[in-house]
């Protein structure tokens, strides 16, 4: 039995948004073939997700110093508090579903954040004489995709930083990148929004069957 986290960052419902509807094809997909495992669902632009701000910065120093957690204010101590609670929480995982459109090539500022929760010295990742060495190794992540226009291939695959920022963070931390699944070129070519929207259900289904 596995622990995932599906971790969505989209303020739309998920009837207006093609990401969040192929997350959530590939998600009951999943559910049917592994119906034992623990799902936790994340929304990013919901669930509180604590800025990394000038607070949690003078906190983790003062404590690198050595200054107790109990010394600090009361607000160094409730942002760095939930950054834990996402940190342990990602920890605990086994698998990763990230959910995301391409905004202005990348993802959204709320997974951005997120990301700054999970990626913690020592915990996640480590340094050593050899460069940084990721911490969680053994687990494995896909990321769902939506884009206006075609980035992951051809004349404009140079601007796409989504995908890949999403590849890079798990492949730093040691996690097993399982894939991508795109949903692009709707709004360029809007004939074909549902050959597109089924093509990438079928491959999440598809993939969700073995991930």
């Amino acid at each position: 039995m596995s622990t995932v986290l599906y971790i969505t960052s989209n303020p739309k419902s998920e009837k207006d948004s093609y990401s969040l509807k192929v997350g959530r094809e590939f998600l009951n997909a999943y559910k049917i073939k592994n119906p034992g495992d623990n799902i936790f669902e994340i929304d990013t632009f919901k669930a509180g997700v604590p800025l990394i701000d000038k607070d949690v910065l003078k906190g983790w120093s003062r404590m690198a110093s050595g200054t107790s957690f109990g010394v600090l204010t009361t607000d160094e101590q409730q942002k760095i508090k939930k950054i834990d609670k996402f940190t342990d929480q990602f920890i605990a995982a086994d698998k990763y579903i990230f959910v995301t459109p391409m905004w202005n090539f990348t993802v959204p500022a709320m997974m951005k954040a997120y990301i700054d929760t999970i990626c913690i010295v020592n915990r996640t990742f480590k340094y050593t004489q050899n460069g940084a060495e990721g911490l969680l190794k053994g687990k494995k992540a896909v990321h769902i995709q939506a884009s206006g226009g075609v980035y992951s291939e051809g004349p404009a695959k140079d601007f796409e930083m989504g995908n890949r920022y999403i590849k890079s963070i798990c492949m730093f931390l040691g996690i097993t990148f399982d894939g991508s699944i795109f949903i692009e070129g709707i709004q360029a070519d809007p004939n074909k929004a549902n050959e597109i929207l089924q093509g990438a259900t079928d491959l999440a289904v598809k993939t969700a069957e073995t991930f």
